[in-house]
């Protein structure tokens, strides 16, 4: 359950309407009320407070039916790679990381197979050019593994040349970097440096076997649309990509839990996400005080790095940061932001429809978490840019 420190009274305390933010948890509810999703957490949070959360439907634990509450927990998938990202940056305000540094020079092994000019930037924003390259993720704990793994993958473009998304490979690499930097295991380093110090018990990246039961399963809902239909959207059918629905669904395994994969495993409840995204507004300050990242660093890590190169799917620019989206342009809901985002607003969805993101521009921070994996894409991304959109315009005239 969410720490008291971190409740606000009211959402007028924090700068919030409450009208608005009833609207907003009314939209939240929505697809659970109309039996297309059989779950969903959400929450919203202002000057370092939860102004409101809510949760719906019901969740499977191991197979088991019951309802959703706000103590339950939710694998958010790729929402994750904000959390490890943002455990990367502690490594680079403290000078031991340089983002221009080739990984080959920190991991020898790497550098096999033609790596060896792939720089540490190119990680986070996707351009390192091995997208899909084979790792088994319940392998992630054991180290000779994993290094067999970095050395057997081979690229696919030259390094910084093009945007394509990176599920899971690229932050497999960061989380090892993470280790051999800090002396730490990667688990260890989120808990000691982000969750523990912002006062987030239930954010992990690796959940404890005895916490299992509070872990919502994964449940696929829905029919996916075919090329036929891509095509009279006017849209181009997403690639084949290792984001299989057995991949998502291995996540209900209790090895995959324990592992805490970390490009998809975080766990967490929305309100633990949107907290995450309130510290990062405010140098990690939220309710606990303590300054975690400095504004420098922040400023460092939300800079656009993907300069013009463009997501082959979206056919929009990538706008990619060190392991952060933002929103930028017009564009803006194509990278799973509201419409009444700004274009400050940066953040990371995660695979079936997990959202989380700021805004500099209101100080709001959103998180939000679903159980039902929805095959439509197309009806998930609209939920999600509806979502946002409501979120985002919950500020308070008077704020």
């Amino acid at each position: 359950m969410i720490d008291p420190r971190h409740l606000a009274p009211t959402p007028e305390s924090v700068g919030l309407d409450s009208a608005l933010v009833d609207a907003l948890l009314e939209r939240a509810g929505k697809e659970v009320r109309e039996g297309v999703l059989p779950s969903a957490q959400i929450a919203i949070a202002r000057n370092g407070k939860i102004a409101a959360m809510r949760s719906f439907g019901r969740v499977l634990h191991h197979g088991a039916e019951a309802p959703a509450t706000d103590a339950t927990l939710y694998c958010v998938f790729s929402s994750t790679k904000a959390i490890t990202s943002a455990a990367a940056w502690l490594l680079i305000q403290d000078g031991a990381l340089d983002v221009a540094a080739r990984v080959a020079d920190l991991i020898p092994e790497f550098g096999e197979n033609g790596k060896h000019e792939v720089t540490v930037e190119q990680l986070f924003t996707h351009t390192a050019g091995f997208p899909q390259a084979p790792f088994v993720p319940s392998q992630f704990l054991d180290r000779d593994k994993r290094l067999e793994r970095f050395a057997s993958w081979r690229l696919n473009w030259k390094p910084g040349e093009r945007f394509e998304y990176h599920p899971s490979s690229s932050m497999y690499v960061i989380a090892e970097l993470i280790e051999r930097l800090s002396g730490e295991s990667y688990g260890d380093f989120v808990r000691k440096q982000i969750s523990e110090p912002l006062g987030l018990a239930d954010l992990r990246v690796g959940l404890p076997r005895d916490l299992h039961g509070r872990l919502a399963d994964c449940e696929h809902i829905g029919t996916a649309l075919s090329d036929e239909d891509y095509r009279a959207l006017g849209l181009v059918s997403p690639p084949v990509t290792e984001v299989t629905e057995e991949a998502i669904m291995a996540f209900n395994r209790a090895d995959f839990r324990v592992a805490g994969i970390p490009g998809g495993g975080g766990t967490m409840t929305a309100a633990d996400l949107a907290l995450f995204y309130q510290a990062l507004l405010d140098g990690g300050r939220a309710a606990a005080g303590r300054e975690i990242w400095k504004p420098e660093t922040l400023a460092m890590a939300r800079e656009i790095r993907s300069g013009a190169l463009r997501d082959p799917v979206l056919g929009k620019a990538a706008n990619r940061a060190l392991g952060l989206i933002i929103a930028g342009d017009s564009d803006r809901s194509f990278r799973g932001f509201g419409h009444t985002n700004s274009e400050l607003a940066f953040g990371h969805g995660g695979a079936g429809g997990q959202i989380g993101w700021a805004d500099p521009a209101s100080g709001i921070s959103i998180g939000y978490c679903t159980s039902g994996h929805d095959r439509n894409a197309i009806r998930q991304a609209r939920r999600g840019v509806g979502i946002s959109s409501r979120a985002a315009g919950c500020g308070s005239k008077a704020s």
